[in-house]
């Protein structure tokens, strides 16, 4: 074998050697930074602050469930932040969220609007939401059982006469619909059953106009809702075509989809109850109105035979020749 190839062999199997000695020193000088660098977040973790166990949506009336506390890193920690050392936890539920907040993110004093500040009925509106009150007494709120926060139904009842008969109705207007306050009280912690006067409620625009002519049509109820009523109410608006459900739906979409339908009132699938469902002696149809004083006049002083007459057919043209006549047929025939 030649002496150059075998000393070209030589010399590339030193330079192998050399980089994989470099090689393990460098990976060996690197270990101990690994190890010190996972060490240390947990001895640099500071005091315990509130953070979100779920996202937290603008408008969220702030419950004890929604938040805790956990420790964070002391050099990341803001004097916005709630530190448990200083913060009574008692007294932040009923509070409206009034920006957004990520799951496990740190909730800021300013995230938060208290009953007591200005603004705070604003800030607990959703999105295009508006906030009506209407008067209730203890048999149409419920016994006083309906809190702030709940979800209730509404029903109007009103007494439709005519021609000396009348019809009374039951139609329930609007469902889903988010308690705001009861009274001039918006804490949701206090479960003390009480009779109020005024409830008021988060409704859109469009619903807002229909209880404002409600109230001048009849007398208003509210029905109490079931928290299990979120997943049905989704079945339901899928069915109804209310909401389209893509073909590669994710189960965060639908997740989303249900928590946007639980946060929306429905005044679309009207229902109704009439008298003659609860009694036979009630009436099941609307009866007549009158039109005015002279044809209810007239009404009164025809036969029947007359109110049941049929109106004359039109007449029909005859062409006879270069003449065309209109010849008109009896009611009773020829």
């Amino acid at each position: 074998m030649d002496v150059r190839k075998i000393m070209l062999l030589v010399g590339a199997l030193l330079v192998a050697l050399v980089t994989a000695l470099f090689a393990r020193s460098m990976f060996a000088s690197d270990s101990a930074p690994i190890a010190s660098a996972a060490a240390a977040p947990l001895e640099a973790l500071g005091p315990q602050v509130l953070v979100a166990k779920r996202a937290l949506s603008a408008g969220t009336i702030l419950s004890a469930d929604m938040v805790t506390f956990q420790p964070w890193p002391k050099g990341m920690v803001d004097s916005a932040y709630f530190l448990k050392a200083g913060t009574d936890l008692a007294k932040l539920p009923g509070q409206v969220v009034r920006v957004e907040v990520a799951a496990g993110q740190p909730v800021t004093q300013g995230s938060l609007v208290a009953p007591s500040d200005r603004g705070f009925l604003a800030a607990s509106l959703g999105a295009g939401m508006r906030a009506v009150s209407i008067s209730v007494t203890e048999n149409t709120a419920v016994g006083g059982f309906v809190f702030p926060g709940d979800r209730v139904d509404m029903m109007l009842t009103q007494e439709v006469t005519g021609e000396g008969q009348s019809l009374r109705v039951t139609e329930t207007i609007a469902r889903n619909v988010r308690v705001l306050a009861v009274d001039q009280t918006v804490d949701s912690t206090k479960k003390e059953p009480k009779i109020v006067r005024t409830v008021t409620l988060e409704v859109t625009p469009k619903l807002a106009e229909k209880i404002a002519v409600s109230q001048t049509v009849g007398s208003l109820a509210l029905s109490l809702r079931s928290l299990a009523d979120t997943s049905t109410g989704l079945d339901r608006a899928i069915a109804d075509g209310d909401i389209e459900v893509g073909a590669d739906q994710t189960d965060k979409a639908d997740r989303a989809m249900e928590l946007a339908l639980a946060r929306m009132p429905n005044d679309k699938s009207s229902t109704f109850t009439t008298g003659a469902e609860v009694s036979r002696y009630q009436p099941s149809n609307a009866p007549p109105q009158k039109s005015d004083s002279a044809s209810a006049s007239a009404g009164q002083n025809a036969t029947p035979a007359g109110r049941n007459a049929k109106p004359p057919p039109p007449p029909i043209r005859v062409a006879r020749g270069t003449e065309t006549v209109e010849v008109s047929i009896p009611v009773g025939g020829f």
